[in-house]
């Protein structure tokens, strides 16, 4: 499912499942928002050494 992080005195899987739904479920992100959450999220991942499985929004999902 997911690969394992190998560090020098440990080897670890972390996963997290974050869900922020809009109120009344309305669709309020737009497509260059969905961009640039997914930018973002790929920044994060080359900072911090973390790997998203999949980053979505109601317009769309990308899996990584």
């Amino acid at each position: 499912m997911s690969e394992y992080i190998h560090k020098s005195h440990n080897v670890s899987v972390l996963l997290y499942h974050i869900v922020c739904p809009a109120k009344y479920r309305r669709i309020v992100i737009s497509e260059e928002v969905d961009k640039t959450l997914k930018e973002v999220c790929e920044e994060i991942s080359k900072r911090y050494e973390i790997q998203f499985l999949e980053i979505g929004t109601e317009l769309a999902q990308f899996l990584l």
